[in-house]
């Protein structure tokens, strides 16, 4: 196979040269002076905040090294069964926020009983606040007596369930309803049946569609855990304040809040990421 010539070889002219020795210098222009003002707005309101009168106090209350470094294994301790939860309620959530999904866009007017059902549902849990529904299903159901000895933490767990099945449910319909709906008729043209046009077609690229807006309720999600604590599950949020009444000290509450950012940041920042590469796609016109 014969050799390209040297002088075949592509490469960029000076002007195309000249371009990117321009956009390197632009880009570390803003680096620096990004990083200037940081440096800058951290400074100021730090300036700010130790020089304003009542900080003393607020470090004592807020801010006690000693307190948190007592404080942190019972927290810690507290911070697993918000994991637990956690872990629960995502796979709960995903299967009857799919369920949902799936009967409100059902056709004909003989499933109209089981959409009117799932609407009700949504529209419901969509607009008690999460507290409530806790307060609800924690105090209420057990009053009944059918239920036995039933765990707070199993209550709690339900009560979230309930509710973030209704957003979750909301959301994966908007992504299928997004979906053309030639994909529909090409796929039941093809022989597939509803339920197959759903599991085949409609669902995978509708998920595709709205997988920012499902990952932010997940982050949401980490975060509501906590509330399970209004039922006296010592989780991570009950265990800071058990801590916090002990010490008469506020800082335990710091504590378990950096827990709950540091569970939460992974899938924040994976988030990010996520919706930027998607972005990024649909820009350049390729398929999401």
């Amino acid at each position: 196979m014969a050799s390209i010539p040297s002088e075949a070889v592509w490469r960029p002219s000076e002007l195309e040269l000249g371009r990117r020795a321009t956009r390197r210098r632009q880009s570390t222009k803003s680096v620096l002076i990004a990083l200037v003002s940081s440096i800058v707005f951290v400074v100021v309101v730090g300036w700010a905040i130790l020089s304003s009168p009542g900080w003393e106090d607020v470090r004592r209350a807020f801010f006690d090294p000693e307190i948190a470094l007592a404080s942190f294994p019972s927290i810690l301790a507290g911070l697993w069964v918000n994991i637990q939860v956690l872990f629960v309620a995502a796979i709960a959530v995903a299967i009857l926020g799919t369920t949902l999904a799936v009967l409100r866009s059902l056709r004909g007017p003989v499933f109209f009983p089981l959409r009117a059902l799932a609407t009700i549902y949504t529209d419901l849990f969509r607009g008690i606040p999460l507290l409530i529904v806790l307060y609800l299903v924690g105090f209420g159901l057990p009053a009944l007596g059918v239920f036995g000895r039933v765990p707070v933490v199993l209550w709690g767990t339900i009560a979230i369930v309930l509710t973030y099945s209704a957003y979750i449910a909301e959301v994966l319909r908007a992504g299928m309803e997004a979906v053309h709906p030639s994909q529909r008729v090409a796929a039941r043209s093809l022989g597939l049946s509803h339920a197959q046009t759903l599991r085949i077609v409609v669902i995978p690229q509708g998920v595709r569609k709205v997988v920012p807006a499902l990952m932010n309720d997940f982050v949401s999600l980490q975060k509501d855990v906590g509330l399970i604590s209004v039922l006296g599950a010592v989780d991570a949020v009950r265990a800071a304040q058990i801590a916090s009444a002990q010490a008469y000290n506020f800082t335990p509450y710091i504590v378990a809040a950096l827990l709950f950012v540091a569970m939460a940041l992974p899938m924040i920042r994976l988030t990010d990421y996520v919706s930027a590469r998607l972005a990024k796609r649909e820009q350049m016109g390729g398929t999401v």
